[in-house]
């Protein structure tokens, strides 16, 4: 038993030192890469605060950028509502203006009317032979169909003939429809 305790207590101490040089060699390895993690980790931590900067600017870029976009709608919004309303304007003074045109005509149309019902028949009938038939057309259709058939038998029958067919297409009188 002291022959084996002799053998394995050398052997346990040459186990203990290849142990304790073994373990010297990876503290060594361990301390050397501990500082070449933590160059790493200083250098991933300066990466990612470049990052963040980044960031940020990219943010404040497209901060920027969304502000001019909404001011560019507000002014799009501002400008479609001005040319609405102007619309509206131009909308109503048209139909302002086409009333007042029509009202004129009328009153042009309701003077020639009465002026060609003051006339004498024969008069009124020689003025509308030698119009062109749809201005002849236009001042009888005015007329009460009484006058008309008094100032249309005073006409040559075949102008008679011809501005009683426009009168049967009804108005607009124009002298495309026949003359």
């Amino acid at each position: 038993m002291k022959f084996i305790l002799w053998i394995t207590l050398p052997l346990m101490l040459f186990a203990n030192t290849l142990l304790a040089t073994d373990l010297i060699e990876c503290n060594k390895i361990f301390e050397q890469r501990k500082s070449e993690i933590l160059r790493e980790l200083d250098r991933l931590d300066d990466e990612r605060q470049a990052f963040e900067l980044y960031k940020d600017a990219q943010n404040r870029l497209l901060e920027k950028k969304a502000q001019k976009i909404a001011q560019k709608l507000q002014e799009v919004n501002a400008t479609l509502q001005k040319v609405t309303q102007t619309k509206q304007e131009i909308v109503k003074l048209y139909d302002e203006h086409k009333k007042l045109l029509q009202e004129i005509k009328k009153a042009k149309d309701d003077k020639i009317a009465a002026t060609y019902t003051k006339m004498r028949d024969s008069k009124a009938a020689a003025i509308l032979n030698n119009m062109p038939k749809p201005k002849a057309a236009g001042i009888l259709f005015n007329l009460k169909p009484k006058i008309i058939a008094k100032i249309m038998a005073k006409m040559d029958p075949d102008i008679a003939s011809a501005v009683t067919q426009l009168l049967e297409k009804g108005p607009p009188f124009d002298s495309n429809q026949s003359e």
